[in-house]
């Protein structure tokens, strides 16, 4: 008996001996793995900032050993969350430097949030974004009236919450040298007794931009910092950021190279001589952390602004159809561009005029069936006869659910009843190609990919509204609602081979949730709390 106990002893040794060492070991969780089964497991094990091992808990710790076991008692696992279009860094520099003018229902309330603030922060200019006059009672532009009484000797700027207006006062627009007689193309300054009023849109937005002092790099650290804080609390652990300059993309390399910045980020650049000849014509730039492999461009404005290009004026405003914003040679030119150099070409198209003009300009070079992987950021508004062409030409449409519950209230108006039908058809553009990704568009909706998430599936608002959905029709289900926040998302970027899904091989980015999201009543997924988030097998966010 005493041989036999010894036996067993050794066995048990060896064995102990044999198994595999891991960082670390997830236990006694739902995990949703997100993998091409969509398969549900236990347990993972992670070394070196990936997953070297998924299965059952028992089967895991048969295999593998550790110094750190970590119980998740039932908590629910999933791929981190990808936003796949935001403006990262623009959100860290709002938080910063802006007056927050989100869910304000009046202009005079736009007016008393700026006095609060400027009590505190004595800066050249007085900055602010997230207005948005659909929400107030008088439905108007504002004008520069109200903020020449209140800020005579400040110049003012103020962004719309869709980023493509703004409203600034007298001051600014003397510094700006914006007159009657100033034209742009591509933008409009509005006009009230036949001089400007205080309202730019789109490319007229520059023309004071470019004189808005900006940030030194130590302001721009702490702006990326403050993004990334707020955004692994929410459980992303990438981002796309949808326009960056080459200062800022070397300055997020750098940082992250130094550890002190985390957060995995996706750059779309904007076109710019300076980007091409720096990044575009040496090819792709890719690290663990950054992908730099796409080039951003506009095609026209923002439905809610009205500098949305369609093909048929707007339902309400006679003889307007809205803004292109460059000729479509410059597109053509683009494209002509992004598919020599190999680069993704990622074009920003709310109106279907738009929608129309890019999917025709990217077919002449894609020709046909490809993996390029092209997107139109938005495809806010197709045109019934133009769905055909994302999937021919396997162009990606980028979507972004929020959108459609934000602007619910109001898009009819600007649509019509007919033209709304192919508006914000997250189904239809799903069914193009048989994947989509889904971003928010931060700072323009909030950074929670939850609530991308809970639009997707109900088509409502947070009060439950409107009863069976907008459009429920052009609802995903939520399998299709999480892929398109990780593996879909990951895949729009080329990266579905590192990260997306729990797999072996993947990067250990993954959340940590006290409710299966996947399970539980629409109305408690937006409760759902983000326990912990880890990025690269690094835990980066505890509650």
């Amino acid at each position: 008996m005493k041989f036999l106990s010894f036996i067993v002893l050794i066995a048990l040794v060896s064995m102990s001996c044999n198994k595999e060492k891991a960082d670390f070991i997830v236990v006694d969780a739902k995990i949703y793995t997100v993998n091409q089964s969509f398969e549900i497991v236990e347990s993972i094990a992670v070394k070196d900032g990936k997953i070297i091992a998924v299965g059952s808990s028992k089967a895991i710790q048969s295999k593998f050993e550790s110094e750190k076991i970590i119980s998740m008692k039932g908590k629910f696992i999933y791929p981190g969350f990808i936003d796949a279009h935001s403006h990262f860094y623009g959100y860290g520099a709002m938080i910063l430097r802006e007056v927050d003018l989100t869910g304000t229902k009046s202009f005079d309330e736009v007016i008393d949030r700026i006095k609060k603030f400027r009590l505190d922060n004595k800066t050249a200019w007085i900055e602010g974004r997230g207005w948005d006059q659909n929400d107030w009672e008088v439905k108007e532009f504002p004008t520069k009236q109200l903020l020449d009484e209140a800020f005579p000797d400040v110049p003012i700027y103020l962004t719309r919450i869709d980023g493509h207006a703004a409203v600034v006062n007298s001051k600014a627009l003397q510094i700006a040298e914006i007159d009657e007689f100033t034209k742009i193309k591509g933008g409009e300054i509005l006009l009230e007794k036949g001089k400007p009023n205080g309202i730019l849109i789109d490319n007229a937005m520059s023309l004071v931009v470019n004189k808005i002092p900006k940030f030194s790099s130590l302001e721009n650290s702490k702006a990326l910092l403050k993004a990334q804080e707020n955004c692994f609390a929410v459980g992303l652990t990438g981002v796309c950021d949808a326009g960056l300059d080459k200062e800022m993309v070397l300055l997020i390399d750098s940082m992250h190279k130094a550890g002190d910045l985390k957060m995995p980020i996706y750059a779309m650049l904007n076109p710019t001589d300076e980007n091409f000849e720096y990044f575009v014509k040496k090819g792709i730039y890719k690290t663990d952390y950054l992908t730099v492999s796409s080039i951003k461009l506009y095609a026209d404005g923002a439905l809610g602004s009205r500098g949305a290009k369609l093909l048929k004026p707007y339902s309400d405003k006679e003889n307007y159809s809205g803004i292109l914003v460059a000729e479509p040679e410059y597109f053509d030119k683009m494209a002509e561009f992004a598919y020599k150099h190999n680069y993704q070409l990622n074009t920003h198209c709310i109106g279907d005029s738009a929608v129309r003009l890019i999917l025709k300009t990217y077919a002449k070079y894609l020709k046909g069936k490809n993996d390029k992987r092209w997107r139109i950021e938005h495809s806010q508004v197709v045109d019934n006869n133009d769905f055909d062409l994302f999937g021919k030409f396997n162009i990606i449409p980028s979507i972004q659910t929020t959108h459609a519950t934000s602007d619910m209230y109001w898009a009819e108006k600007r649509l019509g009843s007919e033209r709304i039908k192919n508006a914000y058809a997250y189904k239809k553009l799903l069914n193009t190609n048989d994947w989509l990704p889904n971003g928010s568009d931060f700072p323009i909706e909030k950074i929670d990919p939850l609530l991308g998430f809970y639009a997707a599936i109900s088509r409502k608002d947070l009060d439950l509204f409107p009863q069976g959905g907008f459009q429920f029709e052009n609802a995903l289900s939520r399998e299709e609602a999480l892929k398109a926040m990780t593996i879909w998302a990951a895949k729009a970027a080329f990266e579905e081979n590192v990260k997306g899904s729990i797999e072996i091989g993947k990067f250990a980015d993954f959340v940590v949730c006290n409710l299966d999201i996947m399970e539980v009543a629409e109305s408690e997924i937006f409760k759902t709390q983000i326990l912990q988030t880890y990025v690269h097998g690094e835990k980066v966010f505890a509650k």
